[in-house]
């Protein structure tokens, strides 16, 4: 074979190649196939894509993966100092009124008068009360031979029962006068050197100046622990520890009041209070929450409910739009003059005061989180469809004047199936690149009304809401790990969605140049 017979033979394999009948050139030549190459070809249409199947991966298959819920809270161990107790040294008079009398306000401030001008005697109201020193600060006031009431600075505090008027005025007596034992009520009692009130060995109550009174009226305060905190005060501790009667440790700290002259005593308890704001570790790769949530499953769970509140709320503003559009634009007249006014009056509908405003109305009436989310999704899709519908309208009152349609109506085929089998169909790429677009302000409405509190509700989490957190600057810049993921996430979902719309709409146009 000579070379002039060899280019003849490559020629016909070359045209071979490019055959007009070839199989190849039909792919190639395929719209389907035109529409896929010039979006691929698209290097932001194709980053975008890739975004989305992360946020899509990040959601659905991490939620599955994660080891914790989305309400699932986690606790810490720490202890809570809250206030116990005051503590005074008693410096003034307190008064045991005898059995039967009474010794009001007026007749304590007359007595301190006649204590402080030393005399024996004070008159109130024509009646003369007599004043008798009994022991060191001891008094005992009297009228007419009748004993009212024993003023006192030391105080008597019963163990147990309750003593009598008798017994707490011998024991102040015996106390002050350095006796050891006193008779009251025909018994014979002790009194040692550190007041305690003994009755056979047994310990009735004891005489002291230190005056503990509990905060809560609940709680009784034990003797030990009085005498625990006044050796702490004696030596100038601000804090002890304290194992009470049924053997639970507690801790103390004590605090002097120069004003007052009193010690404030805090006591401490281990408690377990919920993990908030807890710093990225190994157990949370994003800590934790103001509830004490794990940051990066509820950023899964979270963006499940964006995507899907997206996607359900797309489909119902597309199926009401090409409904309402393909009707008017195929029938025209009075049903597009119809469904057009119609669309108008949505168009004037303030949707964000009427959203604010159900939403309110919801939070009076306590719906459920989960009804919550599903009056959501109809309200932003029954506000959505308007625009939807008008493109709809458009292309369809283009493409009706067509000679397909034209053959369609001289077949006789029936109004509805040349509206959804022939208009449409060829609707769809528009339609599709408007629903790619819309699904990135969807989630970025839905995130708003999370975050003004009218939207997604505890304890279903959605990127919105969890960046509600961020209502305080110091929450802002200190915990920066609990709203900083959530708006990338939230900035990463919305970009691919309109890299993609932008792809989808270059590529389902064939002017574009590539």
């Amino acid at each position: 074979m000579n070379d002039k017979d060899k280019d003849i033979k490559n020629q016909a394999a070359e045209q071979d190649n490019f055959s007009l009948n070839d199989d190849r050139r039909v792919k190639v030549l395929s719209p389907s196939a035109l529409v896929m190459k010039r979006f691929f070809r698209n290097r932001l249409a194709v980053l975008g894509m890739i975004m989305l199947l992360s946020m899509f991966l990040f959601s659905f298959v991490g939620g599955l993966i994660s080891p914790y819920s989305q309400d699932q809270q986690f606790y810490r161990t720490e202890e809570q100092m809250k206030e116990f107790a005051g503590v005074i040294r008693n410096k003034d008079f307190r008064y045991l009124n005898a059995d039967g009398q009474k010794f009001g306000s007026v007749l304590q401030a007359k007595f301190q008068l006649a204590v402080q001008k030393k005399k024996p005697t004070f008159e109130y109201k024509d009646v003369v009360y007599q004043v008798e020193k009994e022991g060191e600060d001891l008094y005992a006031i009297s009228s007419d031979g009748v004993l009212l009431a024993v003023a006192a600075k030391d105080i008597v505090n019963a163990d147990g029962a309750e003593l009598s008027f008798a017994i707490k005025h011998e024991a102040l007596k015996a106390f002050t006068g350095g006796r050891k034992e006193f008779t009251a009520d025909g018994k014979t009692y002790q009194v040692d050197g550190d007041g305690n009130i003994i009755d056979g060995g047994t310990v009735l109550g004891y005489i002291s100046r230190f005056v503990v009174s509990a905060v809560s009226p609940d709680v009784v305060i034990s003797r030990s622990f009085k005498e625990e905190l006044e050796t702490v005060i004696d030596e100038k501790g601000t804090e002890f520890q304290f194992v009470d009667e049924k053997g639970e440790e507690y801790s103390y700290e004590i605090s002097y009041d120069a004003t007052s002259l009193t010690w404030s005593v805090k006591q401490g308890k281990e408690v377990s209070v919920y993990d908030d704001y807890a710093e990225p570790s190994r157990e949370h790769w994003l800590g934790t929450d103001t509830n004490g949530m794990d940051m990066l499953t509820r950023l899964m769970y979270g963006g499940r409910v964006s995507l899907i509140i997206g996607f359900i709320v797309v489909i119902m503003e597309t199926v009401l739009g090409v409904i309402l559009g393909g009707l008017a634009g195929y029938f025209g007249k009075w049903v597009d003059n119809l469904i057009m006014r119609i669309v108008d009056v949505f168009y004037c509908i303030p949707s964000m005061p009427l959203i604010i405003i159900l939403g309110a109305a919801m939070d009076a009436m306590r719906v459920e989180p989960m009804t919550r989310m599903f009056y959501l999704m109809l309200i932003l899709g029954f506000l959505g469809w308007p625009g939807i519908a008008r493109l709809v309208r458009g292309q369809i009152l283009s493409l009706r004047e067509q000679e397909f349609m034209t053959a369609a109506e001289a077949c006789g085929i029936r109004v509805s199936r040349r509206i959804f089998k022939h208009l449409i169909p060829n609707v769809i790429p528009q339609l599709i690149v408007s629903c790619t677009m819309a699904l990135g302000s969807t989630i970025i409405m839905e995130a708003t009304l999370s975050f003004l509190g009218i939207g997604v509700k505890f304890p279903f989490a959605s990127w919105g809401n969890i960046i509600t957190d961020v209502n305080d600057a110091y929450v802002m810049t200190h915990y920066w790990f609990v709203w900083i993921p959530a708006g990338i996430c939230l900035l990463i979902a919305v970009l691919g969605f309109n890299f993609v719309g932008d792809g989808l709409r270059d590529a389902f146009d064939p002017k574009m140049k590539r």
